[in-house]
């Protein structure tokens, strides 16, 4: 049996607590003076009691008595270490890997600022709770496009935004300016196409997430009835007039009754319709079920089948009308008839779910907020900051100087760095880590990518962005342990665990798993301490219906035998009864702790809880007897792995000398005590 320690039990808790808390210690006069020497190596007092504090801090116990304690103990764990260390087990490379693991977890806080995280989240939560519904108008351009062309897009929506504060409507803009072609009708095409009517930018109603970041920051940010000012996104440069702000619909359910309208339905059609539907909602304020209507008059066949009802659904998932209308009625209600782009719906609200409270959001948001775009807010701010701590700098010349020398077939992902020889100058500073036009040229012929309509310049700036990023996240990444002192020490307690726990696994536990004869020695020369107490031989019969009580007990008197008592039962059909034989000590059961422990003795117990009878029947008294070691084999184990390690203990205190400075020790508790 392999008894694992506290330290690698915990090793994930550490790793997830670390990432919410940085622990700091106040200084004493005495921190620097050396309390315990073991080996070579020198324990101040200070690197002590932040080991002791932080392993201590829950318990908050600053005794001497305790104190002294974790002396002895972190002195026999630096033992360890300094024999694992002697034996370079730390230069395997399974330790290696193991510890690389582990920096790679506990770095991960340093490089994400939860400041930006926390601030994101409460946005989502404050947007799900309203609806937007906005009209666009979309100038395309290339997210990768020259700055000519993008300049070129750029004048246009603003002159488009100029006309429309000038007076133009801006559906009419939408109609004539806009590169999104929802917003013109699409006109038919015999046998290939029937015709659309255009939405004139009209997006209807969404919330947080269901547009990119920058559109939906834009429309949260436009009052309605406003106009914004162009929003550059992926797509291009965007106006958006806000119609309506309303509180969110969340997710709703509803039933409907259809008649539908073509898209080029005459004047005559549309009456048609609009008056069966009234002779439809007629019959259902006279008497008639929504459900029978829906089965008589409805021309969505697919929906008829379930009573009407359609998929559940958020605001950006159907056309404004319905939501609003879903959103005035209450559950069960029926709305007058409703026109659509589609034709006229009688609905009737199944369900509605609102959106809950910010602790019963956050989770999904959390979800969402990882998949989405803005999720690099947090590393981008990361980033940022370390440029300006680091004295980030530039070298424009050299940087124009490589983007010269790097010809277009890269755009074909055909570019070869060898054609390009010589480039040595720097190119970019981080800290004190430089890099030069030749390291951009090799970043280059990793990452190329076929690309298509877009500049050779362009294309190699994004990638020299790309390369800035990666190279300040690389530099913090490689200076940690200087920037954070406590992550240095986090670090190093790692270090130690692992060569810890795999010494110890060598030396102790599977040591003692695998060592039968020294495991058999141990057991016979310490058999006085494995010891059965008294026990018993007895039966608990629990009868879960009273009405059976009388006749079980009857039975269990007049038969010995466990087996011919379970036959019985079966014969008489008696299936309350739930039968226990076993061998038990003091503490096994409650049940025969109650009891007298006498051979023979019967005794009914009555639950004061529950509605059910136990009978225990005392077969025979055992006295205390040596266990085999097969009895007992989990502990004799147990024990002769503390046997072990007190010897290893000793070995390592004669090959390493401890010297505790008393004197030190004294100042240190008495400075403690007084506190």
């Amino acid at each position: 049996m392999k008894r694992l320690p506290d330290w690698r039990k915990s090793l994930t808790i550490l790793v997830a607590l670390f990432a919410f808390s940085m622990l700091s210690f106040g200084q004493s006069s005495i921190d620097k003076k050396t309390l315990v020497t073991i080996g070579n190596e020198d324990v101040s007092v200070g690197e002590f009691m932040r080991v002791y504090e932080k392993n201590n801090n829950m318990a908050n116990d600053e005794s001497t008595e305790a104190i002294t304690e974790y002396l002895d103990l972190y002195v026999n764990f630096k033992l360890k270490v300094t024999e694992a260390e002697e034996l370079q087990m730390d230069t395997l490379p399974s330790f290696i890997k193991e510890l690389k693991g582990y920096r790679a977890q506990l770095a991960k806080p340093y490089f994400i600022d939860e400041s930006v995280n926390e601030a994101l989240l409460q946005e989502a939560y404050e947007r799900k709770l309203s609806d937007i519904r906005a009209s666009h108008i979309l100038i395309m351009v290339d997210a990768n496009a020259t700055p000519e062309d993008t300049l070129r897009a750029y004048n246009e929506i603003v002159k488009v935004r100029e006309e429309i504060i000038a007076g133009k409507d801006f559906a009419e803009a939408a109609v004539e300016y806009s590169d999104d072609p929802s917003a013109k009708d699409r006109e038919s095409i015999p046998n290939q196409q029937r015709f659309r009517p255009g939405n004139k930018g009209d997006l209807g109603y969404f919330t947080v997430f269901n547009m990119v970041y920058p559109f939906e920051n834009a429309a949260y940010n436009t009052a309605v009835g406003e106009v914004s000012q162009p929003v550059r996104t992926q797509y291009g440069y965007h106006l958006l007039k806000v119609s309506d702000k309303k509180e969110a619909l969340g997710t709703a359910q509803v039933a409907h009754i259809f008649i539908p309208i073509e898209m080029e339905a005459s004047d005559e059609e549309v009456q048609q319709a609009e008056e069966k539907i009234n002779n439809i909602y007629a019959k259902i304020i006279e008497g008639m079920s929504y459900e029978d209507a829906v089965v008589a008059y409805s021309e969505d066949k697919g929906s008829a089948k379930n009573k009407g009802q359609l998929s559940k659904f958020t605001c950006n998932r159907v056309v404004p009308q319905f939501v609003l209308a879903a959103q005035a009625l209450e559950i069960g209600e029926i709305s007058e008839p409703v026109r659509t782009l589609y034709g006229f719906h009688i609905i009737k609200l199944i369900s509605i779910e609102r959106p809950g409270t910010f602790e019963e959001e956050s989770p999904k948001l959390k979800e969402r907020l990882a998949k989405d775009q803005r999720s690099h807010k947090s590393e981008e701010a990361v980033v940022q900051q370390i440029k300006v701590d680091n004295k980030l700098k530039i070298y424009e010349k050299g940087k124009l100087a490589v983007f010269a020398a790097i010809d277009s077939t890269v755009l074909q992902k055909k570019f070869v760095t060898d054609s390009v020889t010589g480039m040595m100058k720097p190119i970019m500073k981080i800290g004190h880590a430089k890099f030069t036009q030749n390291d951009f040229v090799k970043y280059v012929g990793i990452k190329q990518r076929i690309q298509e309509n877009i500049d050779k310049d362009v294309y190699l700036q994004g990638l020299f962005d790309e390369f800035i990023d990666e190279n300040c996240l690389a530099y913090m990444d490689d200076h940690l342990e200087e920037m954070y002192p406590e992550f240095d020490d986090l670090m190093q307690e790692y270090h130690d665990g692992i060569l810890l726990f795999n010494l110890t696994d060598e030396k102790v536990w599977t040591k003692a798993v695998k060592d039968t004869v020294g495991l058999e020695k141990y057991f016979n020369d310490h058999r006085a301490d494995y010891m059965w107490g008294e026990r018993v031989d007895a039966t608990i019969y629990h009868i879960r219906d009273k009405k059976d009580v009388e006749l079980v007990s009857i039975i269990i008197k007049e038969n010995e035998n466990d087996g011919d008592i379970a036959q019985i039962f079966d014969r008489d059909s008696i299936r309350t009864v739930r039968i226990i034989p076993d061998t038990f000590e003091k503490g096994d059961d409650k049940y025969i702790d109650q009891v007298e422990w006498t051979t023979g003795n019967l005794q009914e117990i009555e639950s004061d809880v529950e509605d059910r009878v136990t009978f225990v029947k005392i077969r025979k008294v055992r006295k205390p007897v040596a266990k085999q070691l097969d009895e007992s084999r989990g502990l004799v184990t147990a024990d002769y792995q503390t046997y072990l390690e007190e010897q290893w203990v000793k070995e390592l205190k004669s090959k390493y000398p401890v010297v505790i400075n008393e004197e030190v020790l004294t100042a240190m508790l008495a400075e403690k005590a007084s506190k």
